[in-house]
């Protein structure tokens, strides 16, 4: 029932602060709610995409747990640090104005990090890998790209979804045109619903509610009620499910994309953990023989000195017995330093801080030498015939999925640029109803939305293609990016093959140099204690000793390296056939191997 001068004033304002109140209430959420809202999506889109694409059904989480590893080393040994960000987003001050107090808050997921934290701190290549997973920098960074991956895909959908705008206004106004004046207010609340369909109609509705009452003048009041429709359908260009969903399309490519570079990302890094982990095992091993070898020059010096002493031995003899024994020492200083400086880069791969201490697993060197003495004589299972490891690398590499895959988004954009060139042909519709209402109708009587007293029309538009030079030279760079992704194409794969072909020689020289410096060791060893013999009897000078000890300490450390690089070899062999499996906690799962290390 409209309002009549005899209604008290305030009821006026009652019913408009009541408008104000709907409209202000009725879509308005937090900045927290936004968040989760968003998040939930992301994931579901993410979760759903990587059962699609890896035929996988484990979750997906972004957020990087704030107890890592890395922050529990620098709170429990007190590490230094540049200031709060150092321990995470948590710790940080809080700031004036923050959306959202507690948030980003901290949540422990520590896994199979290592739970006592004591010092030095022993790792296995495990759980090194199980922890660069969890602390490295970069790993994190292509999990958030993933991420806004799926951000990006979810605004694109959202463009295809029922969309609704509320708008509210409280309006005081005055109109001293007519005689006498007029003064009142305005209460509006507009609506507005949009849904834009795949095939390329756009339809948009809308709804407003006024009520318009005058201060003075009587006080009269009156509510207005208004809806409109349009509809707008392109028939030539633009139009179609391929063309309008083109950028829906390519957000889900991207998607795709995303997720498998970060699988591929996975067994990167994780070769890349084991490599410089080995390469650490072979520096310890370097530093174990030099220690050995200066201790066998001491005591060498101690005999030779005794024996100089007693004039058995010429000075000279016993000078070139305290010289090596010096630079044995030297030898086995710079050792040690060179394998301190590649722990702390191995530190900083996995994301933990340089200053921790941190020592390798020393049972790691022994597990390695075991499975590796089965394949000494025999091509191990991973030296395939180079028709069968370029077969699988051809299918299974990621990248080259990835290339292929941009190909076609070139063909489909080569479409979209020729659907650019024609006549564009739109129908517009539209269809209104009712009244606003204004301090200059407040005097009326209620509007009311009566469809048989509507206002429609139809509209049919023709954009002829006279000018599209714009458009011509969009599609003519589609045809040369398009070339340029076929080239893409057989350039990786060209890649793939020299890489596949590489590895296997690489494989195969590891093997024979492994073999061969297992038998220079044992012949140096053999040497030094027939030497130590011929010298008890006076058969041999310390100098031949000396070359002797000098050739053993080459061969051993030549052993360990080509141990080292043999392991190395497999894993990168596998990596580049892309049969190498990285889960989600960093752990590989081999290729045609019952156990590995």
């Amino acid at each position: 029932m409209p309002l009549t001068v005899s209604q008290p004033v305030h009821m006026r304002f009652i019913l408009a602060a009541l408008i104000l109140v709907i409209g202000l209430t009725a879509g308005c959420r937090t900045p927290e709610a936004f968040r989760r809202n968003v998040d939930t999506h992301a994931r579901q889109i993410i979760t759903q995409t990587r059962s699609q694409v890896l035929d996988t059904e484990t979750g997906f989480c972004v957020e990087k747990p704030e107890d890592t590893l890395r922050r529990r080393l620098l709170d429990r040994l007190s590490l230094p640090v540049a200031g709060p960000a150092s321990f995470g987003k948590d710790r940080l001050p809080v700031i004036a104005h923050w959306p959202e107090p507690g948030f980003p808050a901290p949540f422990s997921d520590t896994g199979n990090d290592p739970q006592a934290l004591l010092s030095p701190l022993t790792l296995t290549l495990f759980q090194a890998l199980e922890i660069g997973a969890r602390n490295s920098f970069d790993y994190q960074t292509r999990k958030e790209a993933v991420f806004q991956a799926a951000l990006a895909l979810y605004l694109e959908q959202d463009y295809f979804r029922n969309r609704f705008i509320g708008q509210v206004q409280q309006l005081f106004s005055a109109d001293l045109s007519t005689d006498p004046g007029r003064k009142g207010t305005r209460s509006s609340v507009d609506m507005t619903g949009e849904r834009q369909l795949e095939s390329g109609a756009a339809l948009t509705t809308s709804l407003a509610v006024d009520l318009a009452a005058l201060l003075f003048s009587g006080g009269g009041s009156s509510v207005g009620i208004a809806g409109d429709a349009s509809l707008s359908i392109p028939l030539l260009r633009g139009s179609g499910r391929h063309i309008v969903t083109e950028n829906l399309r390519q957000a889900e490519q991207n998607l795709v994309y995303a997720i498998l570079e970060f699988e591929r990302f996975k067994k990167t890094f994780a070769v890349a953990v084991g490599r410089q982990y080995l390469n650490l095992l072979q520096q310890m091993d370097t530093v174990d023989n030099a220690r050995e070898d200066y201790f066998r020059r001491e005591a060498l010096t101690r005999r030779s000195r005794r024996l100089g002493d007693a004039g058995r031995l010429k000075e000279i003899q016993v000078d070139q017995s305290v010289q090596t024994q010096l630079v044995a020492r030297q030898r086995w200083l710079s050792a040690e330093e060179s394998f301190k400086k590649q722990m702390d880069s191995f530190k900083i791969l996995l994301g933990l801080p340089p200053d921790a201490d941190i020592q390798l697993d020393p049972g790691s060197i022994s597990r390695m030498k075991k499975r590796q003495d089965m394949v000494l004589d025999d091509p191990g299972p991973l030296e395939l015939a180079e028709q069968t490891a370029v077969s699988l690398a051809l299918e299974r590499r990621l990248d080259l999925q990835i290339a292929q895959a941009k190909v076609f988004d070139a063909q489909r954009k080569v479409v979209v640029a020729a659907d650019a060139l024609g006549a564009e042909l739109t129908f517009l519709g539209s269809a209104s109803a009712g009244e606003r209402r204004t301090i200059t109708s407040a005097d009326l009587d209620n509007a009311v939305l009566r469809m048989d007293k509507g206002v429609f029309s139809a509209l049919l538009t023709l954009d002829l293609p006279f000018e599209r030079t714009a458009e011509a030279v969009t599609y003519r760079n589609r045809f040369v990016e398009l070339a340029q992704a076929v080239r893409d194409v057989q350039k990786l794969e060209d890649t793939v093959k020299i890489e596949i072909r590489n590895r296997l020689r690489e494989l195969f020289e590891a093997r024979k140099t492994l073999v061969i410096q297992a038998q220079a060791v044992a012949l140096a060893e053999k040497r030094v204690r027939s030497i130590s013999l011929f010298m008890e009897a006076g058969r041999a000078e310390t100098r031949d000793l000396l070359e002797a000890q000098d050739s053993l300490l080459t061969a051993q450390n030549s052993l360990t390296a080509a141990r080292v690089d043999y392991r190395i070899a497999e894993l990168e062999i596998q990596r580049d056939m892309g049969v190498l499996v990285v889960t989600d906690t960093g752990l590989w799962k081999e290729y045609l191997s019952e156990g590995s290390f």
